[in-house]
């Protein structure tokens, strides 16, 4: 009895066309005959694992399998499903070839290369993150020649299409039963070759020159966002693309405001009368406007007051986080005489009785577990 073909290739039954690519590659390569010569075991089960292959990436025939497995109905073998044993190598060329492809250029190996990405790190202040703002930046990289309009040729004149790789800039070479595919060797990768360089570059199509870009920040953005600039990288060789600059943005601690997403956070110094009595405190807010915070009698340290629509922008959107000002009592320093007066005058009318403590409460705690340790 035939072993099952999800089992030969190491997959579940409801598999995805590419789950089972990936196993039947990683299987091929290693029991490739070329690989291992003279082991007849190992060639014996590449050809059943080739037979699986084609069977299970054919929708239709992988309908038929489900259904009536490897005999097929009415008892044909795999053969009369249409698997051809001579085309094993053409299975696993296909495989392969798209697998080199792939990890060669990103798309699939064909066309010429574009020129570099560049990062360039910029520093701004919260502020300039909550408004947005527009800022000049320098930045040395290729650029395209102006003599040759980054074509690399004399001007006057136009590169020509590589005669060996026909423009597409890679070749396929035969490595025994393998087929590579690799950069063409006489234009480098690039699809044409240049007979006339152009004096000012030396036929390169770029230069290296300094650049003035303006840079806009939009409001809301965070610390290590990422701006693209399409085709403000690394001119391209030869004409080709340029790449892209990505501008990464680093915001600077501020001195009274803590940024969480869209939220802002602050810490306000209460004077203790108004903390007691109750009154209004003036707030800065990150717009640079002050607003009148209400203070309840009685407010104390670590209290959090909210202010709606009074954080940071939100990036592209016209709404705003919150603001969150958290009290911090002042304990009033360098009394005078008379002030002092006043505090205990102060005291003496509460009984003593600022160490007042509700029932139950933490201070009432504390006095039950003393009394425990002194009995």
């Amino acid at each position: 009895m035939k072993q099952d073909f999800y089992e030969l290739l190491g997959v579940a039954r409801d598999a995805g066309t590419e789950d089972i690519k990936t196993a039947y590659r990683k299987l091929a390569m290693a029991h490739h005959p070329d690989r291992n010569p003279g082991n007849k075991e190992s060639e014996e089960h590449f050809k059943r694992i080739n037979e699986a292959y084609d069977v299970l990436r054919d929708p239709q025939k992988r309908s038929v399998y489900d259904r009536y497995g490897a005999g097929g109905p009415g008892g044909a073998g795999a053969e009369a499903q249409g698997f051809d044993f001579g085309n094993i190598g053409g299975i696993f060329e296909e495989v392969f070839s798209e697998f080199v492809g792939a990890r060669a250029g990103g798309r699939g190996g064909a066309g010429p290369a574009r020129g570099s990405d560049l990062r360039y790190d910029m520093e701004i202040s919260l502020d300039e993150a909550f408004s947005g703002i527009e800022r000049e930046i320098r930045i040395a990289s290729a650029a395209a020649c102006d003599s040759c309009k980054g074509s690399g040729s004399k001007p006057g004149t136009q590169p020509q299409t590589c005669p060996t790789c026909r423009g597409h800039g890679r070749v396929r070479v035969q490595r025994g039963f393998f087929t590579l595919e690799q950069a063409c060797h006489a234009c480098q990768g690039v699809g044409r070759i240049i007979k006339d360089p152009c004096p000012s570059c030396k036929g390169a199509g770029r230069k290296r020159v300094e650049r003035q870009l303006s840079i806009r920040i939009p409001p809301g953005v965070e610390d290590g966002t990422r701006i693209r600039l399409t085709g403000e990288g690394e001119a391209g060789p030869n004409g080709t693309p340029s790449g892209d600059l990505y501008v990464v943005l680093g915001i600077r601690a501020h001195p009274f405001f803590q940024r969480e997403g869209a939220s802002i956070y602050c810490r306000a110094p209460i004077p203790m009368t108004i903390a007691a009595l109750g009154g209004q405190i003036e707030v800065p807010t990150i717009d640079g406007s002050r607003i009148m915070l209400d203070i309840p009698v009685g407010t104390q340290t670590g209290q959090q007051f909210r202010l709606r629509a009074k954080g940071m922008s939100v990036l592209h959107s016209e709404s705003r986080g919150e603001m969150y000002v958290q009290s911090i009592v002042e304990t009033p320093t360098n009394l005078t005489r008379r002030e002092e007066e006043i505090l205990r005058e102060f005291a003496r009318e509460r009984g003593e009785r600022e160490h007042e403590d509700t029932e139950g409460g933490f201070l009432s705690r504390i006095k039950e577990f003393w009394k425990d340790i002194s009995e």
